[in-house]
């Protein structure tokens, strides 16, 4: 009983003392010491940072960076093509994502394999339009950047529960 009561004093007292505040660990960091790829791009293209690229400019540094995993054209692999659909992935990546915006997020933060985070904003958006045009989704010289990119609609998108439409203003 003794038990009991002390379980139900602490249920009573921890709410009071995990205020809104916090628990006082850590301290404030400055908005410009977050680093771009700790801001989250969201489907609407909320959070796409400054830069550009068209198809043309994303053919080179496909070819350097991306074309070891995913093949010199996109869609050869070894690893999961990205220009689609083939014989053995019905769904590419370039046409399967759902939202052009978080498409480009995944590339900048996760790519290439090897080295993450190590595109520029301009080399992301321009390997991002080179995926896109291989899956006839953009024009090659269409000029993706963070005003275009979320005008873009995916092939594959109404096959896709949005959730983020779903929550509303406040996702989480």
């Amino acid at each position: 009983m003794l038990r009991l009561a002390a379980i139900a004093a602490l249920t009573a007292v921890l709410p009071a003392a995990a205020s809104d505040e916090g628990p006082g660990l850590g301290q404030p960091i400055a908005e410009d010491e977050i680093p771009s790829y700790f801001r989250p791009v969201m489907p609407d293209g909320t959070g796409l940072p400054p830069g550009s690229g068209t198809a043309v400019e994303g053919q080179p540094i496909y070819e350097a960076q991306c074309g070891y995993c995913h093949g010199e054209t996109g869609s050869e692999g070894p690893i999961m093509p990205l220009v689609g659909p083939n014989a053995d992935y019905a769904t590419p990546a370039g046409a399967y994502w759902p939202y052009a915006p978080t498409l480009f997020d995944y590339i900048q933060r996760a790519m290439p394999f090897y080295a993450p985070k190590s595109l520029s904003n301009d080399e992301a958006y321009a390997v991002t339009a080179y995926i896109l045009f291989r899956n006839g989704v953009i024009a090659e010289d269409a000029i993706i950047d963070a005003s275009s990119l979320p005008a873009v609609q995916m092939p594959n998108r109404d096959n896709f529960i949005d959730l983020w439409a779903l929550q509303g203003a406040t996702p989480y």
